[in-house]
């Protein structure tokens, strides 16, 4: 093991740079974030996402559909990828390759036709991945730089469950050493986010938004100097921008505000994306591809004189489960049936309140490729009621506060509620932590409640 840990202060200035897929979306894209790549001699790994839309149009084929609407969308994948292949001029080697992944693309979408199922929507999926990488790959030897195409899949080990799988991290970290780390000296890596292989081989995918994770992941595994992740937005804003035009960016904030900031709906940073930095201390950086001049947001492990109000996120697509049932009264063990029966179908649980005789529980719908928008499936209703009368509300959204020492502001509960007073708040969570306030609400008051809560608290 010493060899393996003497060869990590030599990454210590490297960084990593993950770009989205707007940043990846079309040549002009591409040309910008190679410009950002060459611009800065420490980057020595890029992970991509697929270019913008193709993620969507894959899952569409994985879903099954019939011929007239797999042919539509085989042809738009196909349109992305050779309006960036034609302008690159790339090589007949890299052409039978993106072509190969083509038909791969149709002949797994034809399956999918037939019968639909988690592991075949992953393989699919990872298609995006794999196409961006190779076309930037030749973009960057094609503008005379070192740079060498690598498969995630070899280092990013992952349990099986498909659409959200969670990596094994003893295993990345010692792929990495010994698959990247001889490399990085010498080479620019360019590889994958968002998707892995489990133990029998199958590809993964990390849920929608993991190509961040990814990122992360690699500058833990490998002790580099910071993450970059571009975007299209140049940094973190106190809301966001097309919600509230009068946002005001975050020029520094603590990992603790915005690991809650992304947990609870900030779409520039992936929730598990700040696990791993935090663990070790990696500061991330978040910047716009499309105006790198323009600055961004430094996410690191503490910042002076953190605000009593830091930001409000907005997170659609929320569904309310209310159980009812008189075992609850004066008995024990309830709620342990109830999150055993939740776990057992990979449901994780958000905010909770409860009576007597009731228990409230939001699910967050947003985030994996597998579960088509709904986790309510029939065998966990089905469970479900066996214990207890089981109501859904569907079609919420989760508004949250984010700030500092919130549980010990006196005058809080007057100056958001009063704000909000011709407001529906279906329900209301604060205490569990210092530094979140959150409101279950309509989904169709949730825009307005935000610009409300907004001008109430930042402008």
């Amino acid at each position: 093991m010493s060899s393996v840990s003497s060869l990590f202060p030599e990454t210590g200035g490297y960084v990593v740079a993950k770009f989205g897929g707007t940043s990846v979306a079309n040549f002009d894209a591409m040309n910008s974030s190679a410009d950002i790549v060459l611009a800065n001699k420490e980057v020595r790994i890029v992970v991509l996402s697929a270019s913008a839309g193709m993620t969507n149009l894959l899952i569409a084929l994985a879903e099954g559909c019939d011929a007239d609407k797999r042919a539509d969308y085989l042809k738009q994948i196909q349109t992305i990828q050779d309006a960036i292949a034609d302008r690159l001029h790339i090589s007949d080697v890299i052409r039978q390759e993106i072509n190969r992944l083509l038909e791969n693309i149709k002949t797994l979408s034809e399956t999918a036709s037939l019968t639909t199922s988690d592991v075949l929507t992953d393989e699919i999926v990872s298609h995006g991945e794999l196409m961006s990488t190779l076309l930037f790959t030749e973009l960057l030897r094609q503008r005379g730089t070192d740079a060498e195409w690598f498969d995630i899949r070899k280092i990013m080990r992952t349990d099986d469950h498909f659409g959200r799988a969670e990596p094994n991290n003893t295993q990345l970290r010692i792929l990495a050493t010994e698959h990247l780390l001889p490399h990085l000296k010498n080479t620019l890596i360019v590889t994958q986010g968002f998707i892995g292989r489990e133990e029998k081989g199958c590809t993964t995918t990390l849920g929608r938004g993991g190509s961040d994770y990814t990122a992360a992941l690699l500058g833990e595994a490998l002790n580099l100097k910071r993450v970059d992740i571009w975007t299209d937005v140049p940094g973190i804003y106190t809301t966001d921008p097309r919600v509230v035009p009068a946002a005001q960016r975050i020029d520094k904030i603590a990992f603790d505000e915005a690991a809650e900031m992304a947990t609870f709906g900030a779409k520039v940073l992936h929730p598990a994306t700040l696990f791993p930095a935090i663990r070790c201390g990696i500061p991330v950086f978040v910047g716009s591809s499309k105006n790198p001049q323009a600055g961004g947001t430094l996410v690191c492990d503490t910042t002076e004189a953190p605000p009593r109000f830091r930001a409000i996120t907005l997170r659609r697509q929320q569904t309310l489960l209310t159980l009812h049932s008189l075992k609850m009264l004066h008995a024990q063990g309830f709620l342990v049936e109830i999150f055993t029966i939740l776990s057992r179908h990979n449901i994780s649980v958000d905010l909770i309140t409860t009576s007597e005789v009731n228990v409230a529980l939001t699910l967050d719908t947003t985030g994996s490729t597998s579960t088509n928008g709904s986790l309510l499936t029939n065998a966990l209703m089905t469970e479900l009621s066996t214990l207890c009368r089981v109501d859904v509300e569907e079609d919420l959204a989760l508004v949250a506060i984010i700030g500092n020492q919130l549980s010990q502001t006196s005058g809080l509960g007057k100056q958001v509620f009063s704000a909000l007073e011709r407001f529906n708040l279906r329900m209301i969570s604060h205490g569990a932590s210092n530094h979140n306030l959150c409101l279950l609400v309509q989904g169709n008051d949730a825009e307005q409640i935000v610009q409300t809560l907004h001008q109430c608290l930042f402008e």
